[in-house]
């Protein structure tokens, strides 16, 4: 389990990409004090199993890593955000983050507001449904607040401190970015799949046809006190 709070950037020794998957080799200090082999650092928002060695890890990452985040575009020097995990009793500065990343976005506009960068990302259908307005967010690693959302994008606002101490500082329109949704509404959509079936199997289309429900509708929420 991670915060989205970055405790520093790292940077891209070396990236091996073979057919069972790619080794990540990464310097760093911080996240190396007290780690040890088999620990967990979020890497760009990707939780890795770690190999510490002087001054640098390596970590192996698998296929479906590959394919669900931008780790297999990474190249020597690059930056990277890095996160141990969260200790227990530590300070809790961000939110619930897995570092399981859900997809892979894109920053489609970067916009000066004030002393903050208003930063637009485009995101696949299939996880707009999850991103709610002054809900959590996680890019790349970073625990952030929704600004807006629109239809198929959503909007963060990125602070000085932000932009200096992680790589969101570096990104462009264009570039391929890390996203994680709030755990917290997936397990509402789940617990929603399940509710009013006595035999406690997810609800199909003829369970709605018969009248058990199917989404999430006003008259549930009035129905629920909301």
């Amino acid at each position: 389990m991670f915060t989205g709070i970055i405790e520093e950037t790292g940077t891209v020794r070396s990236v091996t990409v073979g057919k069972a998957g790619a080794v990540l080799d990464i310097d760093a200090s911080v996240v190396l004090e007290n780690t040890v082999a088999g620990d967990s650092i979020a890497v760009n928002g990707v939780c890795l199993t770690v190999m510490p060695g002087h001054g640098h890890f390596t970590a192996d990452v698998m296929p479906e890593s590959l394919r669900r985040t931008s780790l297999g575009s990474l190249v020597p020097g690059a930056k990277v955000n890095l996160e141990r995990a969260m200790a227990c009793g530590g300070r809790f500065g961000g939110h619930m983050v897995s570092g399981h990343v859900d997809a892979c976005g894109k920053v489609v506009g970067l916009k000066k507001e004030g002393i903050a960068m208003l930063m637009r990302v485009a995101v696949p259908p299939s996880i707009m449904k999850y991103i709610a307005e002054k809900g959590s967010v996680t890019l790349d690693g970073v625990s952030l607040t929704v600004a807006s959302v629109g239809a198929d994008s959503l909007t963060v606002s990125l602070i000085p401190h932000t932009l200096a101490s992680t790589t969101l500082g570096f990104l462009r329109t264009g570039c391929p970015v890390n996203v994680e949704v709030d755990m917290l509404s997936r397990y509402v959509e789940r617990l929603l799949e399940y509710r009013n079936v006595p035999d406690g199997r997810p609800e199909s289309p003829d369970d709605q046809d018969k009248g058990h429900g199917g989404g999430l509708t006003l008259d549930f929420l009035r129905e629920n006190g909301f």
